[in-house]
């Protein structure tokens, strides 16, 4: 009875916990604000998002239509799609209305979509009028991108319509007819279907498909408790665990702020227990699930991406990405380790951890990822890599059977994929429009030339503006649209401005695109861990940003310095660059943290800050310097500690001496 009454308690729980998920989300993610939908309607729009899933994956596979039309029917069925799924506005607390859609929702799905499938449908006409496109085609261009604009607000947010208005708004007042605007925007391979979305309807969505049924596997669950095995008994356990399983699920995910709320609904509230205060646990969270997206191979699909827009192998991207993924990472969990042990914290008892050697059985689950980067590297295309990993994912739950995928299953996984796609496409989409003013009116060049006048010259100057560019355009943005977005407007500033090769400016402004997610003011991961740590928002932001510090550091030092990357470097260059890198990390986290062996004053910060900088930047002499001050000031740490030690020893005979003497006065007292 006992045990029945126990399961009913956690069942009530769990059930509480996925509530408050659900409600965080829907005040974070915009993608979460959905329509209610209930019987047979419901169901009707599952198989069409499911219906949709499929079409991409057939129309990828055996389709060799035109890009002129693939693009445009792409988008065609998201706008529907959107419409369906998204009202107006946010619910605002209140419940929505099930099964209603209001009539101008219904309008403007039809007009919207049927302006991108009459180009479809009058595709080689289109063409062949090549700029004098009739006053009907001008109109129905017009109504298109409006109403993505609007699908694009409705799912990921107002920030990138703004940014794209601004940009159409220079179009015009440099002297663009509304008709070439048009024209260029809406019919052409340059704007809103354009490369963005052409990635978008090949590579991306068939690897957001893939993510959900890998999803579905339950490899989630699995990462957060291999790491819970790992270090969850370690000083300030379930922080690193925070870092480790977020780092695994986020490079999947594709969301810092989706990753955050499904991970840290478990992990925030272990590292309040242990001790944590809630400002720092929600930034652990966010700073983790953030640094995701960098993490190779997936890199929330933005590798494959990053691939085509530079013109090298995947694996390239990958092998460079992986030194500084793992640096961020590295500082994230040094200053978590020098947090606990500043406060005293412990780690979560063995016998509450799950065994590594009982989870090693389930590894098995990770063979459709290994697959996956193994065909990519071997050649395979990646449309078709994508493709057979699904199907792996499928084959791998048979061996679970609480994860065991059955027809409803794979339906679910494949509506949920179609789901996921519909933000990043709007926003490819918007993000087109950015593109497509850059090339048509030549603004690039505007930017290049006014930041290389700025910096006269200085690499630095130019990184450092370039950052802030990348910051304010990436507030609110999916991952795969900020980088779209940075790689057309940013990079180029630092690839034709100053000399900078592709990959190390590809790099830097994809980093800084994506630390807009913890960096105030818009700082959407952030605020979703402090919503579940209940903590105050603006510091849980600025606790994070701390956090992610190497974010910050390490492109400077590859923009610098590629040999970070690997790039013109050997075997020998690249283990000194990985110890050094990361013993400069450590004396980073201790000038974050102020604390060594024992709390430091902020002098010995300063100096340590100062160490770890010249050991992040590879080379010889920078490398000696670093190492050396970093080791003078570990030795005097370490002596000062053990003298505190030896004079606290011998106090302590003298402190139980007056102990004595004062009891014996007491009972003299007593007895007299």
């Amino acid at each position: 009875m006992k045990e029945h009454k126990h399961n009913a308690s956690l069942m009530h729980a769990s059930q509480d916990v996925l509530a408050e998920v659900d409600a965080i989300m829907k005040k974070y993610d915009r993608e979460s604000n959905t329509r209610v939908w209930t019987g047979l309607p419901d169901r009707i729009l599952k198989a069409l998002l499911a219906a949709f899933s499929i079409f991409m994956i057939y129309m990828n596979l055996f389709a060799v239509w035109d890009e002129r039309i693939r693009r445009p029917l792409f988008l065609g069925f998201v706008i529907l799609l959107v419409f369906a799924l998204y009202p107006r506005t946010k619910h605002a607390g209140q419940t929505p209305k099930a099964n209603y859609i209001p009539w101008y929702d219904v309008l403007l799905a039809c007009a919207g979509s049927g302006s991108f499938f009459y180009f479809v449908i009058n595709n080689r006409a289109i063409i062949n009028h090549a700029t004098r496109i009739s006053q009907l085609e001008v109109w129905l261009g017009i109504v298109g991108i409006l109403v993505l604009a609007e699908c694009c607000r409705r799912v990921t947010g107002i920030p990138i319509v703004v940014v794209a208005s601004l940009f159409v708004m220079y179009a015009f007042a440099s002297g663009a007819s509304l008709r070439k605007v048009i024209y260029n925007l809406f019919y052409t391979t340059t704007g809103v279907i354009g490369t963005p979305i052409g990635v978008c309807s090949t590579y991306i969505v068939l690897f957001i498909i893939f993510g959900a049924f890998l999803e579905a596997t339950g490899i989630s669950d699995f990462f957060i408790q291999c790491a819970n095995a790992l270090a969850g008994s370690a000083v300030g356990g379930p922080a690193k665990v925070s870092v480790i399983s977020s780092a695994l699920c986020g490079m999947v995910s594709g969301s810092s702020v989706g990753n955050t709320v499904t991970t840290g609904s478990v992990t925030i509230p272990m590292m309040k227990e242990t001790g944590f205060p809630g400002e720092f646990a929600g930034a652990v969270e966010a700073a983790s699930s953030t640094g995701g997206q960098i993490m190779p191979p997936i890199m929330g699909a933005a590798a494959f991406l990053m691939a085509e827009m530079v013109g090298v192998p995947y694996s390239n991207i990958v092998i460079r990405a992986i030194l500084p993924a793992i640096l961020y990472f590295a500082g994230i969990f040094l200053m978590v380790h020098l947090r606990a042990k500043r406060l005293g914290l412990r780690g979560i008892p063995k016998e509450q951890l799950p065994k590594m050697r009982k989870l090693l059985p389930k590894s098995y689950l990770l063979v459709p990822l290994v697959a996956l980067v193994a065909m990519i590297v071997n050649g395979y295309t990646m449309s078709r890599s994508a493709i057979i990993a699904t199907i792996l994912c499928v084959l791998v739950s048979l061996f679970d059977k609480k994860h065991r995928m059955m027809p409803k299953d794979i339906v679910k996984a494949l509506e949920t994929g179609a789901r996921n796609t519909l933000s990043i496409a709007t926003a490819c989409g918007i993000a087109g429009i950015i593109a497509g003013v850059v090339t048509m009116t030549g603004l690039g060049q505007v930017f290049i030339s006014a930041i290389v006048s700025i910096a006269n010259g200085q690499l630095l100057i130019a990184l450092f503006l370039t950052m802030l560019c990348c910051i304010v355009l990436g507030m609110g943005v999916p991952t795969t649209a900020t980088y779209i977005i940075m790689a057309t407007t940013c990079a180029p500033i630092l690839t034709t401005g100053m000399g900078l090769n592709a990959i190390s400016a590809n790099m830097f402004v994809f980093y800084f695109g994506i630390v807009a997610d913890i960096t105030p003011p818009v700082a959407l991961a952030a605020y979703a861990g402090s919503a579940i740590a209940k903590s105050d928002p603006m510091k849980t932001a600025f606790n994070a940003t701390r956090l992610a510090i190497a974010a910050f550091l390490v492109p400077y030092i590859f923009c610098l310095n590629p040999s970070m990357l690997l790039i013109h470097t050997t075997g020998l260059q690249v283990v000194n660059i990985a110890i050094t890198s990361f013993i400069g990390m450590f004396a980073i986290a201790v000038a974050c943290e102020g604390y060594m062996l024992r709390p430091v004053n902020a002098v010995w910060r300063i100096i340590c800050a100062v160490s770890g900088l010249l050991m992040l930047y590879p080379g010889l002499v920078t490398d000696l310097i670093g190492i050396g001050v970093l080791v003078l000031l570990f030795v005097l740490e370490w002596a000062g500690m053990k003298k505190e030690k030896h004079a606290s020893a011998e106090s302590a005979p003298n402190v139980t001496k007056e102990a004595e003497k004062t009891d014996v006065d007491t009972l003299k007292v007593v007895d007299a």
